[in-house]
């Protein structure tokens, strides 16, 4: 039986879990999200490392990897680091074992990875430093119209002739949203522009990864927002792609899900090599 934790630190917030693994039964003891919002990130982190060991009754001598997974590579008192690419591509096979590719949607950046039944990375694509294609870059256009985050993805639905972003560029792309807004377009267009744009921007990512069918979850801070994925199946099928566009409750957890799981495959690689 092996205990471990994956915690990933994105740029808005630091997801942890904790899991109790044993061959192939898989069990998920704790789980907790923690928006950043100005505080230092690797506190926050210890913070919630021991908040959720707590919660079980457990010590940090308990665990025997703590993986750390995105922009954690300074954690102290973790046992490794994998990247994110590998660790979204086996959470989201966790999360939805049909899934073989995924789409993960960050607050400053994204990437489109394919990866096996096992969740191997195959391929992967990035999105470039500029952060139109963000969950960033939506959210100040949010606050811009005044609409809560909540309510982005419902008012999206509601278009009715949705004003794309022409501009990739974050900053020409919010002088678009403000041209928009002198021109009367209505807050349901522009956020629904918004994501037809950045959905675009992925499904174009997977086509270049040869990616014509099969099932795809959106992980990442924005893999809840309905108007996104509805315009994902949107570009999708304009693309001509039978691409099965889906998301999971816990997908903002896949990240650390991955790292989590894969920590307890290299413990247990570990420990047989020194038994051996």
């Amino acid at each position: 039986m092996t205990v471990t934790v994956g915690i990933d630190i994105g740029s808005g917030a630091i997801e942890t879990v904790l899991f109790r693994i044993e061959g192939d039964k898989i069990e998920w003891l704790e789980k907790r999200v923690d928006r950043i919002r100005q505080r230092d990130p690797l506190k926050l982190a210890a913070q919630a490392y021991d908040e959720v060991l707590e919660k079980q009754g457990m010590t940090r001598d308990d665990v025997d990897y703590c993986a750390t997974t995105g922009d954690a590579e300074m954690i102290t008192f973790s046992t490794g680091h994998f990247y994110t690419m590998t660790t979204h591509a086996r959470g989201a096979v966790y999360l939805d074992p049909e899934a073989r590719a995924v789409c993960d949607i960050g607050a400053l950046n994204g990437r489109a990875i394919t990866m096996d039944d096992a969740g191997k990375v195959l391929n992967y694509k990035m999105t470039s430093q500029c952060a139109s294609g963000s969950g960033q870059f939506l959210e100040n256009i949010a606050r811009y119209l005044g609409v809560a985050q909540d309510e982005i993805g419902e008012l999206s639905k509601q278009a009715d002739d949705p004003e794309v972003c022409s501009s990739i560029c974050a900053v020409l792309a919010e002088t678009d949203v403000i041209n928009m807004v002198s021109r009367g377009i209505s807050g349901p267009n522009i956020l629904k522009g918004i994501h037809v744009s950045m959905a675009d921007r992925f499904v174009k990512m997977l086509k270049s990864l040869k990616v014509r069918d099969g099932v795809m979850l959106a992980t990442g801070g924005l893999a809840l927002d309905d108007g996104l994925i509805a315009a994902f199946k949107e570009c999708a099928e304009k693309q001509k792609m039978e691409l099965d566009v889906r998301s999971h409750p816990d997908s903002i957890h896949a990240g650390a899900i991955g790292a989590a799981i894969w920590g307890a495959y290299r413990f247990e690689k570990l420990r047989a090599q020194e038994a051996a």
